[in-house]
């Protein structure tokens, strides 16, 4: 329920108003108290349609870096002694976000019940993931959750800074590529028509190139639809291949064997597995439930395979670093790496230091593409253009040779 409420400042005596998304009315009046505030007015509001916070959220609820900004003032806030539900009420107070400052609320309430905090964040998977879920769990366990808060915000910066990285790298090509096409089928529908009529009316011969591109030009605003339904069926093929297991390890296997992007990619996956084992080892998480929570956020199948077969290996007394070893998605150094932290204990360390080195790898890799791609799409595009505008001017050449 929200709450309109009026009061004063305790500590500076000027009017405050605002509202209030609580449970009761008692628990609005417990919570301006606590706040400092002298109540001269509460008034119930009833939701509707204008007043209610939609959750219409496109993507992620929380911003990235606003979720690192929450783990790193939680961490400060345990380190400092604040028990977990004063420090998520303080928090709530801060973050800019209504979605995340309501699940802040809502956590609040429920950890005041008595409902430990693993258990309240697991009410909302969009924010905190699984994870987040299994460290907090981990953390709890120890009673060492602010050092667990602090190994999060660290694997989700990097994380999310990774991520950035590939997205921009991929972005260029994919942007360019649709305004390339864009402009040539401008081009050819709208254009070129009109000048092609214009200078073919005075007379002369067409050359082969000129005659090509009006056979496209013809196709594309005679058969347009022809287009559509291609494009079409290549979306209902990709989402169909997407629904089935063999579809979506095929997709997989081919975004591992894209020339150049394929590496970036894999390099990416590599640092997400290390990173995220790492930080669930440095916590004590089971061996087994680390391998289960590798699979799926490496967001690929092909690598799911081999850690579920490496968690299979570790069921029947083998180790983890052979099914790596026979895999060809991971590198030789990855299960070199993980042997050596098996040999001698220090498995998270061996971990962190693959992350390190394939973070650095894919940040290098990305300032090359971007470097190469930009002045290498220019060329591409320019290319394009210039052949349709040269056929388009080669039949003004055939006529002055005809005067």
């Amino acid at each position: 329920m929200i709450y309109h409420y009026k009061g004063i400042d305790a500590q500076t005596g000027k009017e405050v108003k605002g509202k209030l998304t609580v449970s009761s009315k008692t628990e609005a009046v417990e919570e301006l108290k606590r706040k400092g505030l002298y109540l001269s007015e509460l008034i119930e509001k009833k939701e509707s349609i204008l007043t209610k916070d939609l959750n219409l959220t496109i993507g992620k609820p929380v911003k990235n870096q606003d979720f690192v900004v929450f783990c790193r003032q939680l961490a400060t806030l345990l380190n400092a002694g604040t028990p977990i539900v004063d420090s998520i009420r303080l928090l709530s107070d801060q973050v800019s976000s209504k979605v995340f400052r309501k699940t802040l609320n809502e956590l609040y309430r429920d950890i005041r019940s008595g409902t430990a905090f693993s258990e309240a964040c697991q009410k909302f998977p969009k924010i905190f993931d699984k994870v987040f879920i299994n460290m907090v769990i981990a953390g709890e366990t120890s009673g060492d959750l602010e050092r667990v808060m602090d190994r999060l915000a660290i694997f989700y910066e990097k994380e999310y800074k990774i991520r950035g990285k590939v997205k921009s790298a991929m972005m260029y090509p994919v942007v360019v590529s649709i305004v390339s096409i864009i402009v040539v089928i401008i081009l050819l529908t709208k254009v070129l028509p009109s000048l092609l009529n214009n200078l073919l009316s005075v007379g002369g011969k067409i050359p082969l190139p000129t005659k090509i591109v009006m056979a496209l030009s013809n196709f594309f605003i005679e058969k347009w639809f022809l287009c559509l339904l291609i494009v079409l069926l290549f979306v209902l093929l990709y989402l169909a291949a997407k629904r089935s297991p063999k579809g979506q390890y095929m997709l997989d296997l081919l975004k591992l064997k894209i020339p150049v992007f394929g590496i970036l990619n894999q390099k990416q996956i590599i640092a997400r597995i290390s990173r995220t084992m790492a930080s669930q080892f440095a916590s004590s998480v089971p061996v087994l439930q680390i391998l289960k929570m590798s699979a799926e956020v490496s967001g690929n199948l092909v690598f799911s395979r081999v850690l579920d077969q490496s968690r299979e290996s570790l069921r029947g007394g083998s180790s983890l670093s052979h099914p790596l070893s026979q895999s060809w998605v991971f590198p030789k150094l990855v299960s070199h790496m993980v042997a050596v932290g098996e040999e001698t204990g220090q498995l998270d360390m061996m971990l962190e230091k693959v992350a390190d080195f394939y973070e650095e790898e894919v940040e290098q890799m990305t300032s090359r593409l971007s470097a190469v791609l930009e002045p290498l799409m220019i060329a591409i595009v320019g290319g394009i253009v210039g052949l349709i505008v040269l056929a388009a001017m080669l039949p003004m050449f055939s006529i002055y040779q005809n005067i």
